[in-house]
């Protein structure tokens, strides 16, 4: 990244302004190009290409600080250009994925509008908050319509929804591993550098917001079209790294955590800090996601080992809404209704919760124990609706140098495991993903970072070989992973502080 970092609070004409901005943005645009053409440069050296395009980065930035004349800037982005494709061969433009039809009814009120009505008349909000339908449906009668629907089909054949075909639409007929080839990277943001990114973040829905938090106490908001990919700006406000942090459904706020023993509520359109929430026990707070259903409601969890639902609309604890873990609490997951919690502690155990959606109210119902002593630092929950995994599922890293795969057997969140990958990870909190698209076409895909520096994709119902692929390019462990709505890009941080968007090639 080239331009100078965004503070908020700057006062205009200051350092970045539009003069330093028109400048900084050419640079930035000759990185692109590096970025782009990157994957070609020394196929089996991946660690010479990312110090390769860390190190230009590096004299990029310095030389954006020199003043040259803009003229001089834009005929050497052009000769840059001409000269790679020269060597490498002309890349083609990266085409605009097809058309995304939004399936989720939004209300036209945002949270923002909701959190203001709740400050002047708590009444007329109550627990309700950001509602949207949900299915009744238990698990077990879940699972069983599934295997009915599918009984009689043909193998290899998908869900007949109309669901099913926009998916197709976007991910076209091709194989799992054909779907997700990669052209190599799009753009690389490193305004963290030095510092860990434990967590990156598309925007719901969206192809081209992005979100990271550092431990250099800050979190970026970026915007990757029209090019050149842009930071809009670095929210700024806890006094040491932010841990985690989540988008609300409308995309209107973000919540954070940090280990200044704060979560604080920020509005995305203009950076500002809406709300600063200690924590209800002064200690470190390590993760956060929001009730789905309700995004007025937020779930915390910190160093002391204790779970709390917050109000972000009043910045109080919920009553009932408290739970103590057996560690300190590193990830939380929701099921899609909102109705099951999962929480992992750094000692290995998941809990799951009953959550009450009109109070708020946590019971802590199952606990499994992953492995005595290995810190759960993910866990993704995922209710699929396919031929080839139709049962509610669970996905965790736990510091076992496996990505494990649970399968959720009941209402109260029992788990059961169905099958692992090789990963590497042993003390870095790596996360991972589901594909947001595989519900509805042939395989089922799952991503995660690792301690060797590489991207993994798996299909996790294929029985031998379930590497569908690997990206390589950072030059640090890589902690966390994050598609955009329609799949054609894909996020990864490292523990570096570099952040790398991937771009899926074109079929």
């Amino acid at each position: 990244m080239l331009t100078a970092r965004c503070d908020f609070t700057a006062p205009a004409g200051g350092r970045g302004g539009r003069g330093g901005r028109v400048m900084a943005a050419v640079w930035q645009q000759v990185l692109a190009v590096d970025a782009r053409y990157n994957a070609y440069r020394t196929p089996t050296f991946p660690q010479f290409r990312t110090q390769y395009i860390r190190r230009r980065s590096q004299l990029l930035r310095e030389n954006a600080k020199a003043g040259h004349p803009p003229a001089l800037r834009r005929q050497y982005l052009r000769l840059r250009g001409q000269l790679l494709g020269q060597r490498y061969g002309p890349l083609s433009e990266p085409g605009s994925a097809r058309a995304y039809s939004n399936s989720i009814v939004r209300s036209s009120r945002t949270t923002l509008d909701r959190m203001e009505d709740f400050e002047d008349d708590p009444r007329a909000l109550g627990a309700r908050g950001h509602r949207r339908s949900v299915s009744r449906g238990s698990y077990q009668l879940q699972a069983q319509m599934n295997r009915a629907v599918y009984e009689d089909r043909p193998p290899g054949s998908v869900v007949p929804t109309s669901a099913a075909e926009a998916s197709r639409a976007m991910a076209g007929d091709t194989s799992l591993s054909e779907n997700y080839a990669f052209a190599g990277m799009y753009h690389v943001f490193d305004q963290h550098v030095d510092e860990a990114v434990p967590r990156v973040r598309f925007a719901n829905d969206d192809r081209h917001r992005l979100a990271c938090c550092s431990l250099d106490g800050s979190i970026s908001l970026c915007q990757l079209v029209p090019a050149p990919p842009t930071v809009l700006r670095v929210l700024r406000g806890h006094t040491r790294g932010v841990s985690d942090f989540a988008w609300s459904l409308s995309n209107d706020i973000l919540v954070s955590t940090s280990l200044d023993a704060t979560m604080r509520i920020w509005a995305s359109d203009d950076g500002r800090c809406i709300r600063e929430i200690p924590d209800p026990d002064g200690a470190e707070l390590l993760c956060c996601t929001f009730q789905p259903v309700n995004n007025n409601l937020t779930v915390v969890g910190n160093a002391k080992q204790n779970l709390h639902v917050v109000n972000i609309s009043t910045g109080k604890k919920v009553k009932g809404g408290s739970s103590k873990l057996t560690g300190r609490v590193l990830a939380l997951s929701f099921d899609a209704p909102g109705r099951l919690l999962w929480a992992g502690d750094d000692r290995g155990s998941v809990f799951s919760f009953l959550f009450d959606m009109a109070t708020g109210k946590l019971t802590k119902a199952k606990r499994l124990v992953v492995h005595e002593g290995s810190p759960v630092t993910s866990i993704s929950a995922r209710s699929w609706v396919s031929r080839e995994a139709r049962d509610p599922s669970l996905l965790i890293n736990a510091c076992l140098n496996k990505l494990l795969l649970y399968r959720v057997v009941d209402n109260e969140g029992t788990l059961q495991l169905k099958r692992s990958f090789p990963i590497e990870q042993s003390s870095h909190p790596v996360r991972s993903i589901f594909c947001p698209l595989m519900s509805f076409r042939q395989g089922a895909c799952v991503v995660t970072g690792s301690e060797d520096m590489c991207v993994h994709f798996f299909d996790v119902e294929r029985a031998a070989k379930a590497a569908v692929n690997k990206l390589q390019g950072h030059s640090a462990p890589v902690l966390d992973v994050s598609f955009n709505c329609d799949e054609s890009l894909l996020a990864s941080s490292d523990a570096s502080g570099m952040v790398i968007v991937w771009r899926r090639e074109q079929k």
